[in-house]
């Protein structure tokens, strides 16, 4: 389905030459970590190396599947292909192109009589498709974030005093592989104490400690999907300063997450949270964008920040995150977030884990 609604909107002559691996996967529905897809109006054409050619054969999704040929062969291949689909103009994905790539394919298709146009046509074509999620694709994201959730329950009585961050977030992730993760969604973040006022910072061997918050930001990974979900617990009761900032980022998130709906200003959405966390007086140690765009990228579009274009609106099919925080260097930190679907009418939450501080 992705693949013929790409060529839909492809004019006569011009072919998207798809070189990254994440789109790829997106448009083909098969992971591989060699490859390049074609797509005219004509029809699509995907050509991989004999490491995957057999299940590319079974499984990539509407296109054509040919062996890779190497060397010189393989340009003369790229260039027949693109002519056998009707190919004179080639757009490629420049953001994900380097400069030495991009002259490169040049070559090749200068060689072979095409013209390869290097701007962001493609790009911003393919991220148009990629942040509205259909009907599979929303199935996929809630599986993982099933996994994720089950796997953290399970990991959740082991967070007590004396337990290293490397050690809960290495079973964190085997117990997201156990459920039935193909891999996690990007490196577990298991902070506690001061480091938990490091938003993305490096579990290791510091120990929990009575009376520390910990915050465990995870996700796993099924069929090319991503989940992103960040919880943070205290291990035994919280001092008055610790309850008031994370009631303070919980009311954010919760108003956050209330606010999201068709039509609402990207810019707004992170507006929301940011200004309760101004309000109580930690504005400024609040430095992220409220949330992201989730789905075969851990990162991708659209953004809640206070970056965003005022022109960006939310719609159905987006899946974002929620996830504000409070960040007190040499203290302790507070997130929380949740993964969101854009609905007709509001939002769906991936999310069922409790938000009500749970006190170990």
């Amino acid at each position: 389905m992705n693949i013929k609604a790409l060529g839909k909107t492809l004019k006569d002559g011009t072919a998207a030459l798809i070189i990254s691996q994440v789109n790829r996967l997106y448009f083909t529905e098969f992971e591989s970590s060699d490859g390049y897809l074609i797509v005219t109006n004509k029809g699509a054409a995907f050509i991989t190396d004999s490491r995957y050619i057999e299940a590319a054969q079974k499984e990539a999704k509407d296109c054509r599947v040919l062996l890779m040929k190497s060397g010189k062969e393989f340009a003369e291949q790229l260039v027949s292909v693109i002519k056998e689909l009707g190919g004179k103009t080639v757009w490629i994905e420049t953001s994900r192109l380097s400069v030495s790539d991009a002259k490169l394919y040049e070559k090749i298709l200068a060689e072979g009589k095409l013209k390869l146009v290097l701007n962001d046509r493609l790009d911003t074509a393919i991220n148009e498709f990629r942040k509205v999620k259909s009907g599979e694709e929303k199935a996929k994201l809630q599986k993982a974030q099933r996994i994720a959730e089950k796997a953290f329950k399970t990991i959740l009585p082991m967070i007590k005093p004396g337990v290293k961050e490397r050690e809960i977030a290495a079973a964190l992730d085997y117990e997201m592989r156990k459920a039935g993760a193909t891999a996690v969604s990007f490196e577990t973040i298991v902070v506690t104490g001061k480091n938990s006022s490091k938003p993305h910072g490096v579990p290791g061997d510091t120990k929990v400690k009575k009376g520390d918050f910990v915050t465990i930001d995870f996700g796993a990974l099924y069929a090319g999907y991503h989940s992103d979900t960040t919880r943070t617990v205290c291990v035994g009761t919280p001092t008055p300063k610790m309850a008031n900032v994370y009631d303070t980022v919980l009311r954010a998130q919760k108003a956050g997450v209330a606010a999201l709906k068709p039509g609402l200003r990207a810019f707004d959405g992170d507006k929301v949270c940011r200004d309760i966390i101004k309000e109580a007086g930690y504005g400024e140690f609040f430095g992220h964008g409220t949330g992201h765009g989730v789905g075969v990228e851990i990162h991708e579009l659209p953004n809640l920040s206070p970056r965003a274009k005022k022109n960006i609106l939310l719609q159905p099919g987006n899946v974002v995150t929620v996830e504000p925080g409070i960040y007190l260097p040499g203290e302790f930190g507070v997130r929380i977030e949740d993964m969101l679907l854009i609905t007709d009418d509001g939002a769906h939450n991936f999310a069922t884990l409790p938000k009500k501080l749970i006190v170990l």
